[in-house]
């Protein structure tokens, strides 16, 4: 069974409503207790739309994030490191904890700016070569 979501659950139950309220009642009868419900689930699934939105303001944490990735990405060469080799190199990174930066630079190997390679059973990155670069494009487009 699929999951559903917030908002197609708040959609259903609108639409719900509007047929419980077109088969129950005339023309000439109301009930306010059906366009009570009714606006305060719109007024939810307005709400829900607008943080699912991916238009909205990035947080105070995810700003941070981004200035930090890009210590990170200074810190990097093209020899590969281990987080702890290259935390040791910046003097912006050396107060974070190995975790938070571990999570970071995960962020940049997601991202495809960042290549990781493990070697007995430890990781290490570096900044991806030009070789990386025309494996990472799509097949119809290398050469």
């Amino acid at each position: 069974m699929e999951k559903m979501t917030y908002a197609e659950a708040l959609t259903l139950a609108i639409e719900l409503i509007d047929q419980c309220e077109d088969s129950i009642l005339d023309a000439e009868t109301e009930c306010p207790k059906y366009d009570t419900v009714k606006e305060k689930l719109t007024t939810l699934r307005a709400q829900v739309d607008k943080r699912n939105s991916a238009e909205r303001k990035p947080t105070k944490v995810q700003i941070e994030n981004e200035r930090l990735k890009s210590f990170v990405f200074e810190a990097l060469g093209n020899k590969p490191q281990t987080v702890t080799e290259f935390m040791a190199t910046s003097a912006e990174l050396c107060d974070l904890s190995k975790q938070k930066v571990a999570a970071l630079v995960n962020a940049l190997v997601d991202e495809g700016k960042v290549v990781k390679t493990i070697e007995k059973r430890k990781s290490y990155f570096s900044l991806p070569s030009d070789e990386d670069a025309v494996q990472a494009l799509p097949s119809e487009l290398s050469v």
